[in-house]
């Protein structure tokens, strides 16, 4: 099984894997085995266990739980997987994922694809595929992970935070990923509709008013009682706190919610769209 380059982008994130790949050696040395003897007997090469050791790839669930028994940690490796899962995440995912779990509602607006939120896993990978330059496989496979990671607060099951999903038509048509990954994408959609703390609305092609042309945005009421905005461009992510700033965004995606049909209409648009892909 191979790994991945680590490179963390923040002093949080080495400082969590400094500490998880010192435990490693720690426990090797106090069995009193070899880098060598370390790797055959979790079925991993010398090459990697020095790569792990060094800071320089991180190592996967399969590699902490596989060191724990061969060691006898007793599950005390294995439970390091959670801080290392984190710690793989780019810092922007990580500090959105963050801003998301002290929400008590989440607005969002999209133009050009599905919110992430509600993304399939083959949809996500089709978006991510779609960048230029391209991202490695093992780029990929971390920005996959992790916007699934994320998707965890979307649950049939919770009732908070409470969603608000604002999506142009466009979106519903473009073809990412090829007929049969969009066909996925809605039908998705339409069971994410169905969840009594989801309000998915769609902005109709046809509208002759259109509020969002300057782009995709959301906004996070947080459980302290204020609200911050956030957008993503090309390269940049953007958190938004000056009250002024977050206002307008406010108003805005009000404006653009009296625009778009109703949930129920909406959903009536998305199966005529499933029905015609």
């Amino acid at each position: 099984m191979s790994e991945w380059e680590a490179g963390p982008d923040d002093d949080e994130a080495g400082a969590v894997m400094r500490t998880v790949v010192r435990q490693l050696k720690l426990w090797r040395e106090a069995a009193g085995l070899t880098q060598a003897e370390f790797g055959a007997a979790i079925g991993y090469g010398e090459e990697l266990v020095s790569s792990v050791e060094r800071g320089r790839r991180i190592p996967r669930p399969e590699y902490l739980d596989a060191a724990d028994e061969v060691l006898g940690a007793g599950g005390r490796i294995a439970a390091m997987k959670g801080d290392v899962a984190e710690a793989r995440y780019p810092k922007k995912v990580r500090d959105l994922k963050n801003l998301e779990a002290e929400a008590v509602e989440l607005c969002a607006y999209n133009n050009s694809v599905i919110h992430g939120l509600l993304q399939t896993k083959e949809y996500a990978k089709a978006v991510f595929s779609a960048r230029r330059p391209p991202f490695t496989a093992d780029e990929m496979e971390q920005r996959v992970a992790a916007r699934v990671a994320r998707q965890e607060i979307v649950d049939a099951a919770i009732a908070r935070p409470v969603f608000s999903f604002v999506q142009c038509e466009s979106t519903l048509r473009r073809p990412i990923g090829g007929k049969m990954v969009l066909r996925g994408q809605l039908e998705r959609l339409l069971e994410v509709a169905e969840f009594l703390n989801v309000d998915l609305q769609v902005l109709p092609l046809g509208r002759e008013e259109n509020s969002g042309l300057a782009g995709s945005f959301r906004l996070l009421r947080l459980k302290d009682g204020t609200t911050v905005g956030h957008v993503e461009v090309q390269h940049i992510s953007r958190v938004i706190s000056d009250p002024k700033e977050v206002q307008l965004l406010d108003m805005r995606y009000g404006i653009i919610r009296a625009q778009a049909l109703s949930p129920r209409e909406s959903t009536a648009l998305i199966e005529n769209v499933l029905g015609e892909t």
